[in-house]
């Protein structure tokens, strides 16, 4: 009997710490890091502010649970939509567009758009070492390509798209804003457009 009721509890409190993330998965979405606070948190899951304060000491700790539970799904439909391609060419034009794809929905825009200078502590560090899977993605493509430095060349690669991502957070047309960064990335300054190798 008490092996069920320890069950029963800890079941309670993994729902309740689930409730809460989502909770702020939506204040992410909806404005910002600075929408995160523990009594929004709190009023949208429906549990006292108190209760958050069993899981999260502060908006880090939630930012960083957020980090650990949502950027490898995200790593690995980024991946997924790479490896699809035949070429590293369209591999890097796959790399940014869903990147570009994947803030401009609600629910992943403001994780994967979110600077670590809006951040301190472990926070920081895990959303930094989140922005290294990604880089990560893209670093063969870019060494298949002849680039010597290819790990430098992805860091400047990930700032561009950054860039974009607060674009779109800030309300910029997503189609308009993701032609304009491929075309920047895979096309140079110029803007030439080409046809991709197949």
């Amino acid at each position: 009997m008490p092996r069920i009721k320890a069950a029963t509890v800890a079941e309670h409190r993994s729902m309740q710490r689930a409730a809460l993330l989502d909770a702020a998965r939506d204040l992410l979405a909806l404005g910002g890091i600075s929408a995160v606070t523990f009594s929004a948190m709190a009023e949208r899951a429906g549990l006292a502010r108190s209760s958050v304060y069993e899981y999260f000491k502060t908006k880090g700790d939630v930012v960083e649970a957020l980090a650990v539970e949502d950027f490898p799904a995200a790593v690995n439909d980024i991946r997924g939509v790479m490896l699809a391609q035949p070429t590293p060419e369209r591999q890097i034009a796959a790399y940014v567009r869903r990147q570009l794809e994947l803030v401009s929905q609600p629910g992943h825009r403001n994780l994967l758009a979110l600077s670590a200078l809006e951040l301190d502590g472990t926070a920081r560090d895990r959303i930094r070492s989140a922005h290294g899977l990604l880089v990560d993605l893209v670093v063969g493509a870019l060494r298949r390509l002849g680039h010597s430095d290819a790990r430098a060349t992805a860091a400047a690669l990930q700032g561009a798209i950054d860039g974009a991502a607060k674009r779109i957070d800030a309300g910029a047309d997503p189609n308009a804003t993701i032609e304009a960064t491929l075309t920047l990335i895979l096309f140079g300054v110029r803007g030439a457009r080409r046809r991709l190798s197949a």
